[in-house]
């Protein structure tokens, strides 16, 4: 499988506040993403808090997004887990309840080395059943693949792409640049950090694998499809347009961030999974400020 090109959604997972997944707010915004277009969506990322849910809440919340994006776009879901052995099987359910692709990152109590991190990868991948794409989040994981360990890993059989991490525009393109002399091609090269990725998908990346895509996707497929047809001017006007969500982004985090959005749009009501705290009543004051502020068309 060729992870498709474009945007890649990444929604919240709604629960409450014993972990339940909220079926009804899920198919919402699952069919947002639906009715958008959108070429992607990515289940149990770090914004759908893919850690902090066990095994039986992964399968539901994957049941219900494959019942409500009913084969309209490839489905992507986080496999990630500590041990080799659970992410081999949350890919196999994955598999059999009906996702396209996994997202693996390399989570860990012990730091992993590059070796480590290869047998598991590979592991995965030959055990899984599931076409995985190598989640690099360094923030969260504090394990950063290298460009040479991702060569290695483009080489195994089922692994299919990469998701990394954006920063400062030339680090970023360079870094585009280096993968795509390493490695084979159709190897799905995409980034995230949505304030930086601009530059990444101008310069020819794959995939924007969005976060507030999985809110917003029109916005996002409107940036993704300019870029594409190297309109950068009109890629870059949108991108501007959101720099006060950017700006709450790097202030208060994406993922408090999304969720006190879903709530001010009407668009689901749910709190992040404790120990992460909902944001502060000054906080969601300013995010309700910003996002009222914003042309119309932006807010779809």
């Amino acid at each position: 499988m060729a992870l498709p090109k474009g945007l890649a959604a990444f929604p919240i997972t709604p629960c409450d506040r014993h972990g339940r997944v909220d079926a009804v707010a899920l198919r919402r915004l699952v069919a947002r993403l639906r009715s958008a277009g959108v070429d992607a969506v990515g289940l149990l990322g770090s914004t759908g808090t893919f850690m902090y849910l066990t095994r039986e809440q992964r399968r539901t919340a994957l049941e219900v997004a494959v019942d409500e994006i009913a084969g309209a776009a490839p489905l992507m879901v986080g496999v990630g887990a500590l041990r080799t052995d659970d992410a081999v099987e949350l890919a196999r359910d994955a598999t059999s309840i009906g996702a396209s692709c996994g997202l693996l990152a390399p989570v860990s109590y012990t730091p992993l080395t590059e070796d480590e991190a290869f047998e598991h990868y590979s592991t995965v991948a030959r055990e899984g059943g599931l076409p995985l794409c190598i989640y690099d989040n360094p923030g969260t994981t504090h394990f950063r693949f290298s460009p040479e360990l991702i060569a290695r890993l483009s080489q195994v059989p089922g692994i299919v792409g990469v998701k990394s991490p954006s920063g400062l525009s030339g680090e970023t393109v360079a870094h585009l640049g280096d993968l795509r002399a390493r490695v084979p091609a159709g190897f799905s090269l995409g980034y995230s950090g949505d304030w930086n990725v601009l530059a990444p998908m101008i310069a020819g990346a794959d995939v924007w694998h969005s976060v507030l895509g999985g809110l917003l996707p029109g916005i996002c497929l409107r940036i993704v499809r300019a870029a594409q047809n190297h309109d950068e001017a009109e890629a870059r006007r949108l991108d501007t347009a959101l720099g006060p969500v950017w700006e709450l982004f790097r202030t208060y985090s994406s993922l408090r961030v999304v969720y006190a959005m879903a709530e001010i749009l009407g668009i689901a009501r749910a709190a992040p999974p404790r120990p992460i705290l909902p944001l502060s009543d000054t906080a969601r004051s300013h995010v309700a400020d910003v996002i009222g502020r914003l042309p119309s068309e932006l807010v779809v």
